[in-house]
């Protein structure tokens, strides 16, 4: 076990120097053999010491009011805390395990200072515990910046915002409704062992997460891992038969498939990034559905376009994320509040671009996987003021909740 807290600790320093969970994660998960067993085993350490890093790092600096010059030991003490606070691993043996880390980091000189710092924690463990909950910080589990951002823009409902982003996200199912419903696909996993329920006509939600391997049908196309909320993106774009559909950011393929289960389409899928459009054709393959791709900049169409105006238009826009950081738990650690004013350009840049391609009579949805203003509504204000053209149809934020992530979505119809 020491070794998943001496990878865990490498991860958590990847991620401090600006690589994604997913990034850091998976290069470790690659070049170290590990059992099924340990890999779950550090996939939970990992995640679960970035989504309470706020509480472990009040704590940490409770017991050490300084920080540590060797930062490796930092880690390793913040990864210890989450596992005695968080998981049933045996105190005595985190103790130990961190102890025996700690002889191979800063030259074995606090050794004596990790176990040391871990006692002291298990012995005023309650006190500890009850301080950060004082602390906006250490019990929301968010930088302190963010947990005033979203206080202002949602007065009456921050809190929970805030604690449902840090809880454990569901597992949702999109069901391919050219193969079946959500009420047949619950019955078949119930047949299998699995509890579920239908959260629409074509989306189910388990009762726990299991491997993509072991749902029915998977392998055919007949289900498709997405959140819920992510599933309205496709139904709302109002696609028929024989449209001419562009995704302009599609990768990894979720929007995109859907879309294709919906209607017979023309759908042309665009990403700026060739390697992440690979994962666009691997999903479409299982699927078993076809599109045009192309790794390009959506924002630059006279790199791609043919000149046809498209029906729809799918635009879904690089964001802060914020509306999915229980997916994502070091995106709030990540981002910083200069962040936002650099992707409202982006937005706008993107939209602007886009809207010249759209037919007349024809809809393009804005959406972000953010719960922020400034990159929705705010946005959405600012576009209309540019194009007297464009009218709303509809838009709607959705809040992280129980059966789904944070997203926004604004459909415009061009005059």
């Amino acid at each position: 076990m020491h070794r998943i807290q001496e990878l865990a600790a490498g991860i958590i320093a990847r991620v401090e120097e600006g690589r994604t969970l997913t990034e850091a994660l998976g290069n470790i998960q690659r070049s170290e053999t590990l059992t099924p067993g340990e890999r779950g085993a550090l996939q939970d350490i990992a995640y679960g010491s970035l989504r309470n890093l706020g509480q472990l790092r009040f704590i940490l600096r409770a017991l050490v009011p300084k920080p540590l010059p060797a930062v490796d030991v930092e880690r390793l003490l913040l990864v210890a805390l989450y596992q005695l606070i968080h998981t049933r691993a045996a105190p005595y043996a985190v103790v130990d395990q961190a102890v025996t880390l700690a002889q191979d980091l800063a030259a074995g000189r606090l050794k004596g200072l990790v176990n040391g710092v871990l006692r002291n924690f298990l012995r005023n463990k309650e006190q500890l515990l009850a301080d950060a909950q004082a602390d906006n910080e250490a019990r929301y589990n968010h930088p302190r910046w963010w947990v005033q951002k979203v206080r202002a823009a949602y007065p009456t409902r921050w809190t929970d915002i805030l604690e449902k982003s840090n809880r454990h996200p569901p597992m949702t199912l999109r069901i391919n409704r050219r193969h079946g419903t959500a009420a047949g696909y619950v019955e078949a996993l119930q047949a299998s062992g699995r509890g579920a329920k239908a959260l629409g006509d074509y989306a189910v939600k388990l009762d726990a997460p299991c491997n993509v391997r072991d749902l029915p049908g998977f392998a055919e196309g007949c289900v498709s891992v997405q959140d819920f909320g992510a599933q309205q993106a496709a139904l709302r774009l109002d696609i028929a038969d024989g449209m001419r559909v562009l995704d302009a950011c599609a990768a990894p393929g979720g929007k995109s498939g859907h879309l294709l289960e919906l209607a017979d389409i023309q759908l042309t899928a665009l990403d700026i990034d060739a390697t992440r459009l690979e994962r666009v054709a691997e999903n479409l393959a299982r699927l078993q559905l076809t599109a045009t791709l192309a790794a390009a900049d959506a924002a630059k169409p006279d790199s791609w376009w043919d000149g046809v105006p498209f029906d729809r238009i799918l635009a879904d826009v690089p964001c802060s994320a914020s509306g999915v950081v229980r997916r994502n738990p070091d995106i709030k650690w990540l981002r910083r509040p200069e962040d936002f004013a650099a992707l409202g350009q982006q937005q706008a840049a993107m939209v602007d671009a886009l809207w010249p391609l759209l037919a007349k009579g024809g809809k393009m949805l804005y959406a972000t996987c953010s719960i922020m203003p400034e990159e929705n509504q705010q946005q959405l204000d600012a576009f209309l003021q540019r194009h007297p053209d464009a009218r709303l149809a509809g838009s709607e934020q959705l809040l992280p909740s129980a059966d789904h992530d944070g997203f926004y979505y604004a459909l415009l119809e061009k005059a």
